[in-house]
């Protein structure tokens, strides 16, 4: 009979996952009222400030120089997902709750992830500057480009385009990624040496953000409106879309001719969606809508995300020991 240490070491159960469900679960409970705005807007401004403290500039502009790469996965993030997300929109339209299909929609309008696409590329032994810059350039685009493709796809539920929208999506995420960058010099090389602290920022910021975000929804009462079985089919509806956009992203790179290194930093960059970025721009893009609901299906997709593509870094780094992969991309990031 296996012993308790074995059957977990199988099963393998992210502790961040279940930090998110006790997240979920406390603010079911207790709740935060009134003041949760202000911490979350701090809590996502140092997020982003440390993220620019921590990006080498060389970086960008040497992931920059692979063009192909970059409009690919460019393309992935911000042409595929939105074809997606529009045919998701007209074809479930009236079987789910209003919030919640705007909430798939805007899924598919966020930029890449950052630290779990360089993560995921590393593991693989793919192309990490590559990656670097791919994350970063994303989600820096994506300040700009998501409240546009919001005004353009959601008119209804955003109001359309608002400057006031832009400007505080810059003041919360992209003006603490300038002073991250401005202050790199004196701060960066001891954040890099220091990976638990920024880890716990990166989560705890998450975390904090999820809070607000489920406790707004527990104080206007919209849970009641999904069952579990609407859960599982949100749930669903994303592993369908991570699904295409892996086999896609796949498929198109290999055609191409990319090596393997380009097509792993591809996959794994052309299929995220960030929700550290996402959260905070649907507080701001979506102003007295549920956001709880609207949330919840990239809450969902990024768990998703997290596990589908864990499991594929693990098979690319299997066959990349096997055939040899050199690993001097990622001895140079």
């Amino acid at each position: 009979m296996p012993t308790f240490q074995a059957v977990r070491a199988r099963i393998r159960v992210d502790p961040y996952l279940l930090l998110l469900i006790g997240t979920v679960a406390l603010a079911a409970l207790i709740p935060a009222q009134g003041s949760a705005t202000r911490i979350v807007d701090l809590a996502v401004a140092l997020l982003f400030l440390l993220y620019g403290a921590r990006l080498k500039p060389d970086a960008i502009w040497a992931g920059l120089s692979h063009w192909r790469l970059q409009s690919l996965i460019f393309a992935s993030t911000y042409l595929l997902f939105p074809l997606l997300g529009v045919i998701m929109t007209v074809l479930l339209r009236g079987h789910l709750p209003r919030d919640i299909i705007t909430g798939l929609l805007f899924l598919c309008l966020l930029p890449s992830t950052v630290q779990s696409s360089i993560a995921f590329t590393s593991i693989a032994r793919g192309n990490v500057p590559g990656a670097l810059c791919s994350a970063s350039l994303s989600n820096m685009l994506g300040v700009i480009l998501t409240p546009i493709l919001v005004s353009q796809f959601l008119p209804a539920a955003s109001g359309g385009f608002s400057m006031k929208a832009l400007e505080d999506i810059a003041l919360q995420i992209l003006l603490p990624f300038v002073v991250g960058q401005a202050v790199r010099p004196w701060i960066g090389d001891w954040l890099l040496g220091h990976t638990v602290l920024t880890s716990v920022v990166d989560r705890g910021s998450v975390l904090v953000v999820v809070y607000a975000a489920f406790s707004a929804g527990m104080v206007a009462g919209i849970w009641h409106q999904l069952s579990p079985a609407s859960i599982g089919i949100i749930l669903l509806i994303d592993l369908i879309v991570l699904a295409l956009v892996i086999g896609s992203t796949t498929w198109v790179s290999r055609v191409l001719g990319f090596s393997k290194e380009d097509e792993i930093a591809i996959v794994f960059c052309g299929s995220k969606k960030s929700m550290a970025g996402g959260i905070p721009m649907a507080a701001i893009l979506f102003p007295g809508h549920a956001i709880g609901l609207i949330v919840l299906p990239l809450m969902l997709f990024h768990q998703a995300q997290l596990f589908v593509c864990a499991t594929l870094a693990r098979r690319y780094a299997g066959r990349a020991r096997v055939g040899g992969l050199s690993t001097g991309r990622l001895a140079s990031a």
